[in-house]
């Protein structure tokens, strides 16, 4: 069985992750969604609030579940037995960042390869931060958020 780790803050989830999950699904046997518990980060949700948005959305994707991880990526890709990482990419200027995490992952755990996938064109200027940033102002954000997801940041915001 070919298993995959999809990490990220997911905070939140977007249709763009979900279109690389649906992805990462066709290619692998299992697929562990990984959130990061990224405290640096400051999230907007808890990591118990990212992880009920994301397992809300699971349903039609029977090969994924979801996990809260701390710690290195490349070592929870090796607890849980991973032969790869898959990452999404909205645009050129995603690709630098993800190429020298993809070398270092490499470095520390050559047996696990990186997959980076293109996101849908209509998901290529779509992120979390910005799903966010936009929500705050007030602005409909439907269309580029699973509809728990909006739910929930109306209600954070209000």
């Amino acid at each position: 069985m070919k298993t995959c780790i999809y990490p990220g803050t997911f905070d939140p989830i977007t249709h763009g992750h979900l279109d690389v999950l649906e992805r990462a699904c066709r290619l692998f046997d299992k697929v562990i969604v990984a959130i990061a518990e990224s405290q640096s980060k400051e999230p907007f949700f808890s990591n118990e609030e990212r992880l009920q948005l994301v397992n809300e959305n699971l349903e039609r994707f029977p090969a994924a579940s979801v996990m809260v991880f701390e710690g290195l990526l490349i070592d929870f890709a090796k607890e849980q037995s991973a032969s790869a990482i898959i990452r999404g990419l909205r645009a050129v200027s995603d690709f630098e960042f993800e190429f020298q995490m993809a070398n270092m992952n490499r470095h520390l755990g050559p047996e696990i390869e990186t997959i980076l996938v293109m996101t849908k064109e209509g998901y290529n200027y779509t992120s979390s931060t910005l799903v966010k940033q936009v929500a705050e102002y007030g602005a409909d954000v439907s269309q580029f958020v699973p509809e728990n997801v909006h739910a929930a940041l109306k209600a954070k915001l209000s």
